[in-house]
């Protein structure tokens, strides 16, 4: 672990640890890992980026964010930040998708707070 999360900070940010990876993922993308002078390779950006979520059917939006929530763990304490910033891009790619598409899901009220 560096330093700067160590003092309360997420690296070259300045940014609080205390948020949520998904609320720093604006400010944090992997971008600060590649090389600013390499040329980008649309071939495989359009590989990494996956699928654009609103074609993916039903079935496969589920069965995709099925497979990243089963991952995020050993994503998150093993992969490289390069990883971990497509995993969590992804993740609120897919997730945004299902909320547009479900709206009106349904809420277990066992799994709300009394207040």
């Amino acid at each position: 672990m560096n330093d700067s999360v160590r003092n309360g900070e997420f690296p070259g940010s300045g940014v609080p640890v205390d948020d949520s990876p998904e609320q720093r993922l604006g400010e944090w993308d992997g971008d600060h890992l590649a090389d600013p002078t390499a040329p980008p390779d649309l071939a495989d950006q359009s590989e990494l980026l996956g699928i654009d979520p609103a074609e993916l059917s039903d079935e496969d939006l589920f069965r995709e964010m099925h497979s990243l929530h089963r991952t995020r763990l050993d994503t998150l304490r093993h992969a490289a930040d390069t990883a971990l910033a497509n995993h969590l891009r992804r993740t609120a790619e897919l997730e945004t998708e299902y909320l547009a598409r479900h709206p009106g899901r349904e809420v277990d009220p066992h799994r709300l707070r009394g207040d």
